[in-house]
C-alpha cells in the first residue's frame, strides 16, 4: 500500500504569499492546503491531520503565536514552521521555547524551509511508530546493521544523556545532521528546539550576527534588532554544522560561549546567559586546519570533548539494502508509487559501488529512481543503473581510457570525470569542491560551466 505523507498547510493572510509557498512545495510533490486565517485552519484542519503548519505570525484576529498556544493547550501536536517579516523581535525566542521546529524571516532560503518541511512531515508521518515504540523517533534514527554504524549508535545512546559538547567527523553526505538529531531526541533536552546552522552556508561577514544576534544600527543594513540562534537554542540543543569552515573572529567569540555560557549581541553591551548544549560537526581534518593557522586549537580541544567519527558508506556497504529500503519508503510517499522490493542485482550492483557522496548521494539515487518507476518491484539493467548514476564503477576502479580520443581530449575526460566525483562528494557544495581540488572558487565555477552539458546531464 502506498505512504502518503499528510498535507503541508499554509496559514498567511498574503494571497500572493500562499501562492508562492504552495508553489514552492507542489513543486517537490507535497500537498499542500492554503488558507488565509488562524480561525480558518482551525476548521479546515478538522477534516484532516496536517503533517505540518507554515505559519504566519500577524493574522487578522488569532495571531500565530497565539494559535501555536491553543494547540498546546489542545494537546495537538504538529510540527510549527514560523515564516514572518516580523520576526526580528523576540517573539523568535517565544516560538522556539513553545516548540517551533524553526522561525524564518522573509525573504526565506528556499531550501532552507524545503528541508525544515521534509523534516516536519517526517516527523509528523512517524509519530504513530514513536508512540506505539515508546523509542527513538524514527525520522532520526540511525539506519543500518553494520559493525561500524552500530558502533556508532552506542556512542550517540551514550552521550545523549548527558550534556557535554559533541564534536561529529566524517565526510560530507555521511549522515552527521542525522546522528546530531538523534542525540538531541535521545536527550533530556528533546522537548526544547534542536537549532541548526551551517556555518559554510552563511558569508564570513554575518556569521556572528547569525549566531548570536544584533541590536538595531550595529552596523550598515541592521534596520532590527535581531535574535541570534544561540539565544533561540536556549534550553535545548544548537547544531554547528560545517563548523571547520568558522571565520577566525567568529571562532573567538564561540569559544567564550563555551567556556562562560554567556555572549552579546553584535553592538550590543548586555550580556546575555543561555543554556545550550553544543553539537559540531565537520568533515575537515581539525588537527590539520590548526597546523595551517584557520582553526584555533583551544576551540579544537573545547569542542573535541565527546568526538564520534561515522564511517563512509564505502565501510559499510552491508547497510545498503537497509537504505535504500528506507528511502524507497519515504519517497513512495511523495510520488504516490508502490514500491515492494529491490532485486538482487540492484542491491548487488549498489553495493559494488565506492559511493564518493556517501549517503546523500545513494539518497538522491534511489529519489529518481522511485520517481521514474512504473512496476511495484525496483529492478535494474546497465541501462537504469548508468541513468541512475553515470558513476557506479567497482571501488578503485578507474574510467577506461578511449583510444580513440586524442591527448588533448583524453586530458579533458579525465578532467570532467574529476569535476563531476568531486561535485558529488562535496555533496554539490561548489566552494567544498573547489577546496578540495585544490581551486579557488572562480577557477572552479569556469571549469564548471566548460563541462556543464557534461555533468549537468
Amino acid at each position: 500500500m502506498t505512504e502518503t505523507y499528510p498535507a503541508v498547510y499554509v496559514v498567511d493572510d498574503d494571497a500572493l504569499m500562499r501562492e508562492s509557498l504552495a508553489s514552492l512545495f507542489r513543486s517537490v510533490r507535497l500537498r499542500v492546503v492554503t488558507v488565509a486565517s488562524a480561525q480558518e485552519f482551525l476548521a479546515r484542519s478538522r477534516t484532516e491531520e496536517p503533517g505540518c503548519l507554515v505559519l504566519d505570525v500577524l493574522l487578522p484576529g488569532l495571531t500565530g503565536l497565539d494559535l501555536q498556544d491553543e494547540l498546546a493547550k489542545a494537546n495537538v501536536q504538529i510540527p510549527i514552521i514560523f515564516l514572518t517579516g516580523h520576526g526580528d523581535i523576540p517573539m523568535s525566542v517565544r516560538a522556539m521555547k513553545s516548540g517551533a521546529l524553526e522561525f524564518f524571516t522573509k525573504p526565506y532560503d528556499e531550501e532552507s524551509l524545503l528541508t525544515a518541511v521534509r523534516q516536519a512531515l517526517a516527523r509528523s508521518h512517524d509519530a504513530g511508530d514513536q508512540q506505539r515504540g515508546g523509542g527513538r523517533h524514527s525520522s532520526e534514527t540511525i539506519i543500518g546493521s553494520s559493525t561500524a554504524i552500530k558502533a556508532v549508535d552506542r556512542r550517540v545512546t551514550t552521550v545523549a544523556r548527558t550534556d557535554s559538547t559533541v564534536l561529529i567527523l566524517g565526510e560530507t553526505g555521511t549522515g552527521k545532521e542525522l546522528v546530531a538529531r538523534s542525540i538531541h531526541a535521545l536527550s533530556p533536552r528533546s522537548g526544547r528546539p534542536l537549532v541548526s546552522i551551517n556555518c559554510a552556508a552563511i558569508q564570513p561577514s554575518l556569521i556572528t550576527s547569525e549566531l548570536f544576534g544584533h541590536e538595531k544600527g550595529s552596523f550598515t543594513g541592521a534596520l532590527h534588532q535581531r535574535v541570534g540562534r544561540f539565544e533561540l537554542a536556549d534550553g535545548g540543543t544548537i547544531f554547528l554544522d560545517e563548523i571547520g569552515d568558522l571565520p577566525a573572529e567568529t571562532q573567538v567569540a564561540l569559544l567564550r560561549v563555551l567556556q562562560e555560557r554567556e555572549f552579546q549581541r553584535v553592538g550590543g553591551n548586555k550580556t546575555i546567559r543561555v543554556d545550550v548544549r553544543v553539537i559540531a560537526a565537520t568533515n575537515r581534518h581539525l588537527k590539520s586546519a590548526i597546523a595551517d593557522g584557520t582553526f584555533r586549537s583551544d576551540l579544537y580541544y573545547r569542542l573535541n570533548v565527546f568526538p564520534i567519527h561515522i564511517p563512509p558508506l564505502r565501510e559499510r556497504r552491508e547497510d545498503i539494502p537497509q537504505l535504500v529500503e528506507h528511502f524507497l519508503r519515504m519517497h513512495a510517499g511523495g510520488t504516490g508509487k508502490p514500491v515492494r522490493s529491490v532485486d538482487a542485482k540492484t542491491l548487488e550492483t549498489l553495493q559494488r559501488y565506492s559511493w564518493p557522496g556517501n549517503i546523500r548521494e545513494l539518497q538522491n539515487v534511489t529519489e529518481r529512481w522511485a520517481i521514474g518507476l512504473e512496476d511495484e518491484e525496483l529492478a535494474v539493467d546497465e541501462t537504469t543503473t548508468a541513468a541512475a548514476s553515470p558513476h557506479l564503477v567497482a571501488p578503485g576502479a578507474e574510467p577506461t581510457a578511449d583510444v580513440t580520443l586524442n591527448l588533448r581530449e583524453h586530458v579533458a575526460a579525465l578532467e570532467r570525470n574529476l569535476i563531476q566525483r568531486t561535485m558529488i562528494a562535496a555533496g554539490g557544495n561548489q566552494s567544498e569542491a573547489a577546496r578540495r581540488l585544490g581551486l579557488n572558487r572562480g577557477s572552479f565555477i569556469k571549469l564548471l560551466k566548460k563541462y556543464r552539458p557534461t555533468t549537468t546531464a
